[in-house]
């Protein structure tokens, strides 16, 4: 059973985060790391396992339907009784008070031979077990994508307190050497407190990164359960691909296809269509086996006889709907308008399938472009800077463009960083977008990432 798979290889995912995690606290964590952690430690996903659990019992539950129901009764009583009869025939009857015990027994059962209504409610108990399957997949899928987009947030946090380390070291450079200059008299006080300024503000900054690092930390320790350890960076070397296929339309084809949101809105439809079959199904005649065996033994009676009855029957029931006050066809017209209901929300589902599908693609081919682009800013940037240095040292630049080049090229490289983060969620937005996001993609994501030492660890 497809259920039984999916199980089995989240228990052999998250046996294998337990047995890694030493080494990870060693060596570092990547996001394939964080993803097995979060397999056996997320509490949505475990919500979406026992969910799991609990539906596939409706296909037990629609199978005893046409099972037989037996029932075992059994009673015991004392009676004290008083009577006197009248008219003509009384004399030959026992009168006066009367004093016995009845004690019995019996079983009973029903086996359905003939009834629709509970035919469909099987049906719709696959229909309801399929659904399941589907939204276990899908909350397999969402922890993937929650648990990049959490390890990227603290790359991203991580590299704004190395990118303000990088830039006060500058900054405080320029500082010393405008003071110096100062002294001198080949620099103005403008120049020192121009750099004091930049310098101060920096360090306003760095606490608020700070504290943003903190809480994106904390947003991964809701989803694995501990804090991460020391996080693999993107690779410098990153190579962007743009998607394959290229035709977007094909994508959206792919989509239609495997959308597990879309899939899970169609066979709420599917479970809606049975409702008006089983609905109807109230106008049908129901036929059933019924049996039974009794065993009564009392020692008097009101009468004062005394009685050992054994009494077993069995028999068909057939039972014939024929007015029950309109409430069966009130049922079938709810139903149907349920029906449509369902019929519109398929329709809703379907258009956000592709207008998600359209939009990761578009991200992703603009994440591509976007990559180079400030590859290409930050080479210039850096051009700019070196010639801005040397235009300083040569008087023909002062220390406030010499700030700016460095402003713009540290700009250039959050930006650049910015951009890889997105082009990798972006990868992963566009297969779960058609419902085909599995462990292969986040380990082909996980490959473009490196443990390096970071000044925010």
């Amino acid at each position: 059973m497809r259920v039984t798979h999916i199980h089995t290889r989240l228990f052999i995912l998250a046996m294998a985060g337990l047995i890694s995690c030493q080494a990870q606290a060693e060596n570092g964590q990547n996001l394939l790391d964080i993803y097995e952690i979060a397999l056996s430690s997320d509490p949505t996903l475990a919500a979406a396992r026992s969910g799991n659990l609990a539906a596939q019992e409706k296909i037990e539950q629609g199978k005893a339907l046409y099972r037989p129901t037996v029932n075992f009764t059994t009673e015991a009583s004392h009676s004290e009784t008083d009577i006197r009869y009248l008219g003509d025939n009384a004399i030959f009857r026992n009168a006066g008070r009367e004093s016995f015990e009845v004690f019995g027994f019996g079983v009973n059962f029903t086996q359905p031979i003939l009834r629709k209504e509970n035919w469909v409610q099987y049906k719709q108990a696959q229909t309801q077990v399929s659904q399941a399957d589907k939204q276990l997949m899908l909350s397999q899928q969402d922890l993937m994508l929650r648990s990049a987009q959490a390890y990227f947030d603290v790359l991203m946090a991580q590299d704004q307190i190395d990118l303000i380390n990088s830039q006060k070291a500058a900054i405080a450079e320029q500082l010393e050497q405008a003071k110096a200059n100062f002294e001198v008299g080949t620099a103005t006080i403008t120049d020192v407190n121009e750099a004091q300024a930049r310098f101060d503000l920096l360090k306003a900054q760095e606490i608020t990164v700070h504290n943003d690092y903190e809480v994106r930390k904390r947003a991964v320790q809701a989803i694995i359960g501990r804090l991460p350890e020391r996080l693999a960076t993107v690779r410098q070397d990153l190579q962007t691909r743009p998607p394959q296929p290229l035709d977007m339309e094909q994508w959206v084809t792919l989509a239609a296809q495997n959308n597990l949101e879309l899939s899970i809105q169609q066979e709420a439809l599917q479970l809606a269509s049975q409702e008006v079959e089983r609905m109807n199904a109230g106008h049908w005649p129901t036929l059933d086996m019924v049996g039974s065996y009794a065993d009564t033994r009392s020692g008097g009676s009101p009468n004062g006889f005394g009685t050992d009855l054994q009494n077993a029957t069995i028999g068909l029931r057939l039972n014939i709907p024929l007015y029950q006050g309109g409430a069966i066809s009130s049922r079938v017209r709810e139903a149907i308008s349920n029906q449509q209901k369902a019929m519109d929300e398929v329709e809703a589902a379907r258009r956000k399938s592709e207008l998600d599908t359209r939009q990761a693609y578009l991200s992703l081919t603009g994440s591509v472009a976007q990559v180079q682009a400030y590859e290409q800013a930050l080479n210039s940037s850096q051009s700019q800077l070196d010639s801005t240095n040397l235009g300083y040292e040569v008087g023909v630049r002062n220390s406030v463009d010499v700030l700016n080049a460095q402003q713009q090229l540290f700009t250039a490289k959050r930006d650049l960083l910015q951009s890889r983060y997105g082009y990798l969620m972006n990868v992963l937005r566009l297969k779960y977008a058609i419902g085909l996001l599995n462990e292969a993609d986040l380990a082909e994501v996980n490959e473009r990432l490196v443990v390096t030492s970071s000044l925010s660890q």
